[in-house]
């Protein structure tokens, strides 16, 4: 299994059963570090749905009680094994990143911290979860990403905000109960 990409690459692997692997490993990891509770650790993004192609970064969810007052401790636990803050501003949400080495210039994981059980919370989880039990809307969101990573001059920016309207259509499930 190889992880990791550049800053504003954007490309995609096949599926790779490893990718959970990984993550239980950091999981520890982020447990022993912080000693945060388990339940408050998921794994997120397209690594974690099944059969599913994704950029080759693991993306981590942690949930924190206050988002707005994080205890600065839990950033030097995170760093101790490797997360470093990113200077990415998103509402609600921190985000830190795990490199290859002291370059700085290839990622291969992303903790995304979020208040436990809130809005952004619920809307990763519900998303994993959807698209892991749903296959037509597990194929549907495959073909948006392979179709948006082909796309010439593609960047981050660009291929998250194609997949957006898919996204939020996913979420909005999740609010109206229309799970079908």
């Amino acid at each position: 299994m190889k992880l990791g990409l550049l800053k504003n690459e954007v490309k995609l692997s096949p599926y790779d059963g490893e990718w959970g692997k990984e993550f239980d490993r950091v999981k520890l990891e982020i447990l022993e570090a912080t000693g945060l509770l388990e339940d408050r650790i998921q794994h997120i993004g397209s690594t974690a749905i099944k059969n599913m192609p994704a950029k080759p970064i693991i993306d981590i969810l942690i949930g924190i009680d206050d988002i707005s007052n994080v205890d600065k401790a839990i950033f030097k636990q995170l760093q101790s094994i490797g997360f470093l803050r990113l200077r990415v501003e998103r509402p609600g949400e921190i985000v830190l990143a795990k490199f290859t080495d002291e370059t700085y210039e290839v990622k291969t994981h992303f903790i995304h911290m979020v208040d436990f059980e809130e809005e952004l919370w619920c809307n990763q989880l519900f998303f994993r979860n959807y698209l892991n039990s749903n296959e037509k809307a597990k194929e549907a969101y495959m073909n948006i990403k392979i179709q948006s990573a082909k796309q010439k001059n593609i960047n981050i920016s660009a291929y998250t905000d194609l997949k957006e309207p898919f996204v939020k259509s996913i979420y909005s499930k999740r609010t109206s109960k229309e799970v079908n």
